[in-house]
């Protein structure tokens, strides 16, 4: 077996090479150019003739395509599943001609993406797929393509060149297909008027999925962990619950757990710098903050920080109260950040 070469020495550069902001910028003009052609010639009957046809799928859609084109139409059939679209998925060329194709039915489509429509795993999936009942779309960058005559249904994206200076690489081709691809399932949403609501609970462990599915109820904390106390005990009696929690704080209740106040270890060391010995005399009630912010449980977990982040300043918890002002819980900072909101 071959060895990996010698790990490069501080400031040492491969082989020598060397590339100019100049050469770099002139690349992306380039690039900008190729794209601009594809957008200018673009048929826009065809993209919306194709799209419609998605958008009319009585059953799945399928995305495939060989290697460069492969990945494009994996990325693109991934976008749509997130968007809740149909049931929208990738079929390898090669393992459909192997067994997966049993999960076309003739209510399906199936999409070939490919810059030449002439490759040979696509075109010997063709006679196949048809014979499954699928409608096929061709979507190619080579006008009247052997793969383009053998479907239902084509798009042509307009390639003037590749920017590879051999021409070879798919470098910009593959760039077009992802742009149509992306464009077309941004106009299904449209379409389908997809609301931010159903775009969130497609996406539960991202950021944007958490901001909106999350409601306070599912990142506070509740009965024995939170600081809880009575307005009539002593401030030097309650140290432990003030620092146990992990809250930086205490919310006062009276006898039916209804919330009076908060006491938080910034309110310690203001009394314990204003009052000194007299601190030891001194009830939770008396120093508490009667009218701290609070938020129901049915509220969403980002509007918890929102309001945590508010004027005049910013806050570390908020109570967690019901209709009636009875404490459920409390809600931190460090636990929404801990949740990844």
């Amino acid at each position: 077996m071959g060895s990996l070469p010698p790990a490069l020495t501080s400031g040492e550069k491969l082989g020598g090479a060397t590339m100019s902001e100049a050469e770099l910028r002139h690349l992306f003009k380039a690039q900008q150019h190729l794209l601009n052609h594809f957008f200018d010639k673009l048929d826009l009957s065809q993209a919306h003739a194709f799209a419609q046809t998605l958008l009319d799928a009585p059953g799945s859609v399928f995305f495939t395509g060989i290697g460069k084109s492969g990945f494009v139409a994996h990325k693109i059939a991934q976008t749509l599943a997130s968007l809740g679209f149909h049931r929208a998925a990738f079929l390898p060329p090669v393992d459909a001609l192997h067994g997966d194709i049993g999960s076309l039915r003739p209510s399906d489509l199936l999409v070939l993406l490919s810059k030449s429509g002439a490759s040979d795993e696509l075109l010997s999936l063709v006679p196949c797929a048809r014979a499954k009942g699928a409608f096929l779309i061709a979507v190619t960058s080579k006008e009247g393509s052997p793969l383009a005559g053998l479907c239902d249904m084509s798009v042509y994206l307009p390639l003037e060149r590749e920017l590879c200076p051999f021409g070879m690489a798919p470098v910009t081709s593959a760039a077009i297909q992802m742009l149509f691809g992306d464009t077309v399932a941004v106009a299904l949403m449209g379409a389908r008027k997809l609301t931010v609501e159903q775009y969130a609970s497609n996406h539960p462990a991202g950021k944007i999925g958490k901001s909106l599915i999350f409601k306070v109820r599912d990142v506070m904390k509740k009965n024995d962990a939170i600081p809880i106390c009575k307005e009539g005990d002593l401030i030097m009696d309650q140290l432990t619950e003030l620092t146990s929690k992990g809250c930086g704080c205490l919310l006062v209740v009276d006898d039916k757990h209804h919330l009076i106040g908060t006491f938080t270890d910034g309110d310690l060391r203001r009394t314990l710098k204003n009052s000194g010995e007299g601190i030891f005399k001194l009830t939770v009630g008396e120093m508490c903050n009667r009218n701290p912010r609070t938020i129901s449980p049915d509220a969403k977990a980002v509007e918890a920080m929102q309001k945590m982040e508010s004027p005049p300043s910013p806050v570390q918890f908020l109570p967690v109260v019901d209709d009636a002002n009875i404490v459920i819980g409390i809600i931190t900072l460090h636990g929404l950040v801990s949740a990844g909101l």
